[in-house]
C-alpha cells in the first residue's frame, strides 16, 4: 500500500467513525468496536486504527481507557456566563451542526408569575416560548423563554422560522442591563424527556433577565444537561 492509498484510508475511517458519533449512532458512552475488529472491518493494519483512534481522543471525541477499550465522549461545552451567547454559536463552536424547534407558543394575560420572572408592575400581554436546541441529533438545551410584548409587540407577529428567539431578541432589541442566575436543578419528567436523560439527573440551569431603558424584554431558563458543561466567566478587579 503506498503513501497516498494510506493516507486516503486513514481519512476515510477517522470522518466515518467521527460521524457515527456526531450523527448520535454511537452515543454517549459507547463502547467502540476494537481495534482488531475496525481493522477487520477497513482490511487494514492494527496502526492505521491506532493513529485514527488516538487522534479522535486528542479531538476530545473518544476516550481511550487502559485495558477497557475506547468510548464516546461529549465535547464539552462553555457558556460565557456574563455574555450573551447564541446557543447556534456554542453548538457550532463543538464541530456539531444546530437545528432547534418550537414546542410550545402562547400568547395570553401575564399571570402573577409571568410577573414576577419579568419583574412587572402591572398585567400585560406576554409571550411565552418553548425551544428545543440539538446538537447534531442529540438534545443540547431546553429554553422557556417569556417576552414582554410590551416592550417588543413585533414578537408577537414572529414565526421564528428562520432565527431563534433569542438570537432574534438580541438584533433587534437594544438591551442595556441583564441579570444571570445559575444553579444545579434535579430534572423533571417534562425536562428529562425533552432532554433525553433520566429524572432527577443534574441539569445546569441559566436563568437570565434582560431590561431595555429600563423596560423588562424577556426572561428566559436555559436547562441542559449537567454533564459536559463548564461555565467560563472573564472579569477584572473592581476600582474603588
Amino acid at each position: 500500500m503506498d503513501k497516498n492509498t494510506s493516507t486516503s484510508l486513514h481519512q476515510r475511517i477517522l470522518s466515518e467513525i467521527e460521524q457515527r458519533i456526531l450523527s448520535g449512532k454511537w452515543p454517549l458512552g459507547h463502547h467502540i468496536p476494537s481495534e482488531v475488529d475496525l481493522a477487520a472491518e477497513y482490511q487494514c493494519s492494527r496502526m492505521t486504527v491506532n493513529k485514527v483512534l488516538t487522534q479522535l481522543a486528542r479531538s476530545g471525541l473518544i476516550e481511550r481507557r487502559r485495558k477497557a477499550g475506547s468510548f464516546v465522549m461529549r465535547s464539552q461545552s462553555r457558556s460565557a456566563v456574563l455574555e450573551i451567547q447564541d446557543i447556534r454559536t456554542e453548538v457550532q463552536a463543538l464541530g456539531l451542526p444546530y437545528h432547534y424547534e418550537i414546542t410550545q407558543r402562547e400568547k395570553r394575560r401575564s399571570l402573577r408569575a409571568d410577573r414576577e420572572s419579568l419583574v412587572l408592575n402591572e398585567a400585560g400581554p406576554v409571550l411565552e416560548l418553548t425551544c428545543q436546541h440539538y446538537a447534531g441529533e442529540r438534545p443540547f438545551c431546553l429554553e422557556v423563554r417569556l417576552i414582554n410584548l410590551l416592550t417588543v409587540p413585533e414578537a408577537v407577529h414572529e414565526s421564528f422560522a428562520d432565527e431563534a428567539p433569542g438570537a432574534w431578541l438580541v438584533g433587534r432589541v437594544p438591551w442595556t442591563s441583564a441579570e444571570h442566575r445559575i444553579r444545579a436543578e434535579g430534572a423533571s419528567d417534562a425536562t428529562a424527556k425533552a432532554l433525553k436523560v433520566r429524572k432527577g439527573s443534574a441539569c445546569l440551569v441559566i436563568e437570565r433577565r434582560t431590561w431595555s431603558s429600563e423596560q423588562p424584554v424577556t426572561h428566559v431558563r436555559l436547562i441542559y444537561p449537567g454533564e459536559g458543561r463548564e461555565l467560563v466567566a472573564r472579569f477584572s478587579p473592581s476600582q474603588s
